[in-house]
């Protein structure tokens, strides 16, 4: 299983996030706090409170799924 902090700091970086978590053939899941949601699901994403650093979580390998992350990974200061 991996981990990655990320910020979704607009909707259209949600939708961006959502659109690269459906091209993957594995799970993906967002939590914060205790809520998990599946990172496939817009809506469950957009219900997140998006201010804050939020915790994917899959357990497959996609080299461009993980550039992707690169791209929303909360900044050491934002956490």
């Amino acid at each position: 299983m991996k981990q990655r902090k990320i910020m979704l700091k607009t909707v259209e970086d949600a939708k961006r996030f959502v659109a690269a978590s459906m091209k993957c053939d594995f799970d993906v899941n967002v939590f914060y706090n205790r809520v998990i949601i599946d990172a496939k699901s817009l809506l469950g994403v957009m219900s997140l409170d998006l201010t804050k650093v939020l915790t994917v979580e899959y357990d497959g390998e996609d080299a461009e799924y993980e550039a992707f992350l690169d791209t929303v990974a909360a900044s050491a200061t934002a956490a």
